[in-house]
């Protein structure tokens, strides 16, 4: 499906609780990558290590992996708009905490507060973006993913910049933004009608024994180890100043976007999806080598480089964890992402204590190797991982209920 040629005419026209939802996903997306260029700074700052520091990552995506079986069981019980706020809420709280942080240790502990509550609202923002909006469910996926790709972009720019005065900003910034969000969100979305059966915290592992959709999470479990050695580890090796950082990191996010909502829905009508998955995870597991090994101009380079394949990677990832599988979008996808995010979580970590037992280039063979273990299960499991190209289509998510976090 190219989604961006099906959702082109109908994304600007939507109603004010779509825009209202998909700005302040823009801002949940941007707490994703916001601490990258503050990282040197947290770390001199709180006189920390870079290992230490980047426990703001894994607290981070633990806590939202592990939140990713709670998010249906709470959102089919008080509905979309209701999860929405209490994720902003939870967002908001801890981002100001974060900022008046007097060790790395209160520092990790809030980010892993922020991570429940951007669980919560990311993992229902897409249905309710599908729910309301006009010109059907591609336009709105389309909108959603744009929002992704905007965030994940300004997410670093804006660390730089406010980040550049003092580490602090970002987060008081980020509060700041977040409390907009939920302002516009309490005016302008009405509550969305509940599914008619309730999901239980179990129903993600359960929709795991599907052999698809087990095997892409295998997969993206190794991908995510990769995509999130580059986002926590590379900006220690870079040693740039906030600004630097922040732009760099601002034209890897604008690469991810561009070939996330316009590349690779193109290269998949083309290729096939698991021939472009298995490419681009190739093609990453190449580059993060180079990037290792190279020196800072090509670090710069394959770092900004890597959005590009970690865009496609996405998408076409999250095509599979939506329609690989006969469970329920938001049961299956929770399911997925149970798995995923628990990479996520470890790299960040890993990364910095491979490059204290080793050398600060082993940490970028790890993440190549990763990246090619990912590219094997596609490989080994594209049997399982087939579908025909409508059961990817996507469903309304009147159907389902609540919405995933694939992305």
């Amino acid at each position: 499906m190219d989604s961006f040629d099906a959702g082109a005419g109908g994304i600007l026209r939507q109603p004010k609780a779509v825009w209202a939802t998909a700005g302040a996903s823009v801002v949940a997306f941007m707490g994703i990558g916001l601490v990258d260029p503050i990282l040197p700074s947290i770390a001199q700052g709180l006189h920390a290590t870079p290992s230490q520091v980047s426990l703001l990552f894994t607290s981070y995506f633990l806590i939202t992996a592990v939140a990713m079986l709670l998010t249906g069981f709470v959102s089919s019980r008080i509905g979309g708009r209701k999860t929405l706020l209490l994720g902003l809420a939870f967002v908001i709280v801890f981002a100001a905490l974060a900022g008046t942080s007097g060790s790395v240790g209160q520092l990790v502990g809030f980010r892993a507060g922020w991570g429940l509550g951007n669980a919560l609202f990311v993992s229902t923002a897409l249905a309710v973006i599908v729910g309301a909006a006009a010109g059907g469910s591609a336009a709105a996926i389309l909108l959603y993913e744009s929002a992704l790709g905007l965030g994940m972009a300004c997410g670093p720019l804006l660390g730089a910049l406010l980040g550049n005065i003092s580490w602090r900003y970002p987060f008081f910034g980020t509060a700041t933004l977040m409390a907009i969000g939920f302002l516009c969100i309490m005016a302008f979305l009405k509550e969305q009608p509940k599914p008619a059966r309730k999901t239980s915290i179990l129903d993600p592992i359960k929709a795991l024994g599907h052999g698809g959709l087990a095997s892409a999470a295998v997969s993206a479990f190794f991908y995510n180890y990769t995509f999130f050695t580059v986002l926590a580890f590379t900006p220690f090796v870079l040693d740039m100043t906030p600004y630097r950082s922040g732009a760099v990191f601002f034209a890897w996010g604008l690469l991810l976007a561009v070939f996330s909502v316009i590349v690779a829905p193109r290269m998949q009508a083309r290729f096939g999806s698991l021939k472009v998955l298995g490419g681009s995870l190739l093609l990453l597991a190449a580059d993060v080598l180079v990037l290792g090994y190279g020196d800072h101009t090509t670090a710069v380079v394959c770092t900004i480089l890597s959005g590009a394949f970690i865009g496609v990677n996405n998408t076409v990832y999250t095509e599979l964890a939506l329609g690989v599988s006969d469970a329920p979008r938001p049961v299956a996808s929770a399911g997925y992402n149970f798995v995923r995010w628990f990479a996520a979580a470890a790299a960040p970590y890993f990364a910095p204590k491979i490059e204290e037992w080793t050398d600060i280039h082993i940490p970028f063979v790890v993440a190549a190797v990763t990246a090619v273990l990912g590219a094997a299960v596609v490989l080994v499991r594209r049997r399982a991982l087939t579908h025909e190209a409508e059961e990817l289509e996507p469903r309304h998510a009147s159907e389902d209920g609540v919405g995933v976090f694939a992305n």
